[in-house]
């Protein structure tokens, strides 16, 4: 395995996961290990401490941004760690939540479909690991044109927040409803006021400002 890149996979659809764990083979990658969930993705990075990670963005439990999740999670402990997440669709939102993480290199947001140009596939996880990013070419034309949006600066979760924020729940509820730590919520709810550049003031005030700005961005 000496000279070979160590990567972690993580897809939950077997056809697909058996696919690339032989494609990266061929390519002198070693697939140290290839998982079916975001908590087997987190534990296999966090035993293997690979070189790469290749995640699918909905994955289990949740079926929702899961394997998105435990990558930005894991470019938290490990911020050198390269990361290339793959999407059925585009989602804009998704590639912000990446790029945000850590200091932005080292990742890429690649749709599904790029897997079947191989050598491409195979360059943009090498220019990955090489400290370079790269993003989809459909994503970045959808991230270039859409109308200006005061929420665009928000990672999804953080939306996923200020949307329950809207709702009038507090950070207690909020926390019980995303099975996460109140202080987890307390530092989403901090990074909101400031993105949406509410000034320091009374804090139900800026709760209240954020849950209009969010409710002006949906009806507009």
């Amino acid at each position: 395995m000496v000279g070979m890149i160590r990567v972690v996979l993580a897809e939950d659809e077997v056809l697909l996961r058996e696919g690339l764990t032989a494609l990266l083979a061929r390519f002198d990658f070693a697939v140290l290990d290839a998982v079916d969930t975001a908590p087997a993705l987190l534990a296999a990075a966090r035993r293997h401490r690979p070189d790469l990670v290749v995640t699918d963005i909905r994955m289990p439990p949740g079926h929702r941004d899961d394997g998105l999740r435990a990558a930005v999670e894991l470019r938290g402990e490990q911020p050198g760690l390269a990361v290339v997440v793959l999407s059925q669709h585009v989602q804009p939102e998704y590639a912000s939540a990446l790029l945000d993480s850590a200091d932005g290199r080292r990742v890429g947001y690649l749709l599904k479909d790029r897997v079947a140009e191989v050598t491409e596939f195979v360059d943009n996880l090498r220019t990955v690991l090489g400290g370079g990013t790269v993003v989809d070419p459909d994503v970045v034309r959808r991230l270039l044109h859409r109308p200006r949006d005061p929420l665009a600066a928000l990672t999804a979760r953080e939306r996923e927040v200020l949307v329950l924020v809207a709702e009038g729940r507090s950070n207690l509820a909020i926390a019980a409803r995303l099975h996460v730590t109140e202080a987890a919520i307390g530092k989403h709810v901090g990074n909101i006021l400031a993105k949406l550049g509410l000034p320091p003031d009374d804090d139900s005030n800026r709760r209240v400002l954020a849950a209009l700005t969010y409710l002006r961005a949906n009806t507009a």
